[in-house]
């Protein structure tokens, strides 16, 4: 069979013959000058078709070299040196590929010790780090992406390579640390990312709850009472019916629960009214079974009787089957107003078609025929089905545990999700299951959703689990709303970031070493991540301390300036900073230069769930540096972008130190997608008060309504609206010398720990009256040694010396950071491990002591057999930290390092 116009897919799976060299038995293809597929068959039958994850072989030619010596082929590309002896065919001595930059050697079999990991199918029932696949980035310098099993595509449709175990199918990754040359290569050769629907990056309703038709909408209603907007909501599996009356489990259903949902077409219609796009659950493994509505129409269409009451079987790998399983089960549903699915993947890993696994096929299939209207873009719902799935967003990640271990974990994989280019996560936000329910763990992982791709609340069902704001105390309730409203803010901002890796760019999350591949630190920092081009973001994912009354955060900052985007507190780059936090702060980091465009929340537009293009935007700029951000825009849902229906926006800042001058439009591209005139608010952070503040538009000059605040250097400048086509443009004045504010971070950061700790008054006066004195000389703290406990202490110390140390986890892996930014003697470190695998002393210890480092990172996790690994930091006589794995308490006295 062959696929209907909506299903096929766009693909030059043949690479230009000019791009092939042909060996005994081999064929290499340049598809860039440091991607190589290399082929080998026996019978010298190579694929031509698209597999997988590889659709677009054929390139641009780039000019190569090819030598041959007898039996042996070399091939030279700017990059990269292939070296084949047909004699010794794919083996360690027959295959290598030398990276010509480094001089590093690739031969076949090679095992990829330095890989960066990848992403997982699940998190299901994970609490903490799980193992990654791996990613296609590695501290090697390479990796091979192994496509000999992938199952390829004919005439749209999907088809196995044959079991052929004499071939292979390899791409070879040669990039060195060149990150995003690796990605981009990746995505050129297997297919671009998607551009979501805008109304994605709202916030997500969604509990596993038999919830009735009033009950769901009063909910909902509610949100918009208490101001929370909203833009999707999704009904779990109980919207169908699950007590089937036959053998069938009630996992899969089409049918709706009447009892429920008496009028589920007038639900429909009135969560659109709401401003709501709606998904329905979805299981499709067991099949169709006689109990449900569209049962007979589904047996007859594929030539069966329904008087045998013989259920259809699922089989997404029969073309006739899929065409009655959309047609007949999804369609109809769709007409009445169900906007997209959420396939919650129950179907295994394996079908009648070898090395097909469903997922992947089925998300494939469910992407296509989604977007076969051009009034609707194509976009999936699904958990990840391996390497090209970055192709079908938006990916489901499972059903955590509810931890502070979850949490934390799902920072650094949807991070390291980016190096396979698969960056749309959605979490259950909150946590799914088990663990103890928590109003700061709750408020915590929220944060972490506004800066996350997809930012859904869902649970388990069970009525102990909260996810409702108002659920919670006051207070929660409070930072709940603004991080709900900030959400609905950022969408210009996730929306022209979506635009940009659609169009080639890196995704909207993405672990620092793909900023700054060189820099030792950008591997040490699991807890952060860069969020869109201008701004890091390193959600708190730990409670507060009891005696500090603040929570904990250790960021590592790269070279430049860096902002605290909301109070525009300077921080100096090239170094760690440890940051305390309220329950109402997020610490996210503008660099130098930031343009970062906001829908205006002072509207009503946010608490009406409006994600459309807004009519006002607030403009946050950072000084610094010369930059450009280019905001996009479109009608948010319809494919009509791909043929113009387009609108780009430069807003481009000029500095020069004295000056500061920012430019705003003209739009690019169609006017008719923007609102006919739109208001700025432009708050301009860390500055000191200008001595004088125009504005022009196309030249005119304009009032100019200001602002400055001196407590925090910011002047927000509101402007009349203005045409789309309209330049708008205003300038800042210095009144003397640099314009820029550098306020030292430290005492700020030091009045934020006194007033929140929890000790005596008197301490407090007598630490804040001798607080020079404590930041001439740290060792003055002594006197105050027995009124702080030593978390206290520890706080003050990492803030007042610019040192410290924080564990971190990753998949299977625990080290530990230490940093020393002033270079103080007298912090000091000493690291120690037992190999209890020899006997020669000098292997059998190992240790490291003497002044702690400007940063090092010392490995924590004790292998199979090993004694224990200890580290402590001290900070002359006044503190120890200290932590202990294996062979003993997991940490030990006199502090622990957490």
């Amino acid at each position: 069979m062959r696929a209907s116009d909506h299903r096929r897919v766009e693909a030059s799976p043949p690479a230009d013959p000019a791009a092939m060299v042909d060996a005994r038995y081999a064929r290499f293809t340049v598809l860039t000058s440091r991607l190589l597929r290399l082929e080998f068959a026996a019978d010298e039958r190579f694929e031509d078709r698209p597999s997988r994850s590889f659709w677009h072989r054929r390139q641009p030619v780039l000019g190569f070299d090819v030598s041959r010596n007898g039996d042996v082929v070399e091939i030279r590309t700017e990059h990269l040196r292939l070296h084949y002896d047909s004699r010794l065919g794919f083996t360690r001595d027959g295959l290598q590929v030398t990276l010509l930059e480094s001089g590093l050697v690739w031969h076949y079999g090679d095992h990829d010790n330095g890989n960066l990991g990848g992403t997982a199918r699940t998190l299901d029932k994970s609490d903490g780090p799980i193992p990654l696949d791996p990613g296609l980035l590695s501290t090697a310098g390479w990796t091979v992406v192994d496509d000999s099993q992938a199952p390829v595509l004919e005439g749209g449709w999907i088809a196995a390579r044959g079991n052929r175990t004499d071939s292979l199918d390899l791409h070879f990754f040669g990039y060195g640390r060149d990150f995003s040359a690796c990605l981009r290569d990746f995505r050129q050769v297997s297919g671009a990312v998607p551009l979501i629907p805008r109304w994605a990056l709202g916030n997500w309703w969604s509990r596993y709850w038999p919830y009735r038709q009033d009950e769901l909408l009063d909910l909902l209603r509610t949100f918009r009472a208490h101001d929370l907007p909203l833009s999707v909501c999704i009904i779990d599996m109980d919207w169908h019916i699950t007590r089937t009356g036959n053998a069938s489990r009630g996992w899969t259903g089409y049918t709706w629960n009447r009892e429920l949902f008496p009028d589920h077409r007038a639900l429909l219609a009135e969560l659109h009214a709401l401003g709501l796009k709606t998904a329905l659950n979805l299981h499709p493994a067991d099949g169709v079974w006689p109990h449900e509505d569209a049962y007979p129409a589904m047996v007859r269409r594929l030539g069966g009787d329904p008087a045998t009451g013989e259920p259809v079987a699922f089989d997404i790998t029969d073309p006739a089957f899929v065409l009655a399983y959309f047609e007949v089960l999804h369609h109809p549903l769709e007409a009445e107003g169900v906007d997209f699915w959420w396939m919650d993947w129950q179907q295994g890993r394996r079908t009648p078609l070898s090395g097909l696994d469903p997922l992947w096929w089925l998300n494939h299939l469910h992407f296509l025929d989604l977007g076969r209207q051009p009034a609707k873009r194509s976009f999936a719902f699904s958990r990840w089905g391996g390497l090209g799935s970055h192709r079908y967003p938006i990916g489901f990640s499972g059903d955590t545990v509810v931890s502070w271990r979850s949490l934390a974990f799902q920072v650094h994989f949807t991070a390291t999700a980016a190096n396979v280019a698969f960056g749309w996560w959605s979490h259950d936000i909150g946590g799914h299951m088990d663990g103890i329910e928590d109003p700061e763990l709750y408020a915590r992982w929220l944060q972490f959703g506004v800066f996350s791709p997809i930012l859904r609340l869902h649970s388990t069902q069970n009525p102990f689990h909260e996810r409702r704001p108002w659920g919670w105390d006051a207070q929660t309730f409070a930072v709940a709303r603004a991080a709900m409203q900030l959400r609905h803010a950022f969408i210009p901002y996730l929306y022209s970031m979506a635009w940009r890796e659609h169009q080639g760019g890196g995704t909207l999350l993405r672990p620092m070493y793909h900023l700054h591949p060189e820099a030792p630190a950008a591997y040490a920092c699991p807890g952060q991540y860069a969020f869109g081009s201008e701004l890091i973001v390193a959600p708190f994912t730990s409670p507060r301390d009891p005696d500090t009354r603040l929570s904990r955060q250790v960021v590592w900052l790269p070279d430049g300036d860096w902002y605290d985007f909301f109070s525009g507190q300077h921080y100096a780059g090239a170094t760690w900073h440890s940051l305390p936090g309220g329950l109402d702060e997020i610490p996210v980091f503008a660099r130098a230069g930031a343009i970062v465009a906001l829908a205006d929340s002072s509207g009503e537009e946010l608490a009406a769930s409006t994600v459309g293009n807004p009519r006002a935007l607030c403009v946050h700029v950072f000084p610094g540096a010369d930059n450009c951000f280019e905001l996009y825009e479109d009608d948010g849902e319809s494919s009509h972008y791909r043929h113009g229906a387009q609108a780009v926006m430069p807003l481009r800042q000029e500095w020069s130190g004295s000056a500061l001058r920012l430019r705003i439009g003209p739009v690019r591209g169609d006017p008719g997608v923007l609102p006919g005139a739109r208001g700025y608010t432009l708050v301009f952070h860390a500055i000191d008060a200008p001595g004088q503040t125009t504005a022009t538009c196309d030249g005119v000059r304009l009032p100019v309504d200001t602002h400055y605040d001196d407590t925090n250097g910011t002047l927000t400048v509101r402007l009349p609206p203005a045409a789309p086509g309209s330049i708008v443009e205003v300038t800042l004045e210095g009144s003397s010398g640099s314009l820029q504010r550098h306020d030292d971070a430290t005492r700020p950061l030091l009045a934020k720990l006194l007033k929140a700790f929890r000790c005596g008054s008197e301490a407090k006066r007598g630490l804040s009256l001798r607080l020079d004195e404590i930041l001439a000389d740290f060792e003055a703290l002594g006197a105050y040694r027995t009124a702080l406990t030593d978390t206290q202490l520890r706080a003050f110390l990492e803030v007042l010396v610019g040192a410290g140390v924080h564990v971190c986890e990753n998949s299977g892996e625990a080290f530990a950071v230490v940093w020393n930014n002033r270079e103080d003697q007298r912090a000091s470190v000493r690291w120690a491990i037992e190999n209890r695998r020899t006997w020669d002393p000098q292997r059998r210890f190992r240790q490291e002591h003497g002044p702690a480092p400007r940063f090092a990172r010392y490995p924590l996790a004790v292998a199979a057999g090993d004694g224990p690994v200890s580290l402590t930091l001290a900070y002359g006589s006044l503190l120890t930290l200290s932590t202990r794995r294996g062979g003993g308490p997991p940490e030990s006295a006199p502090v622990s390092i957490a």
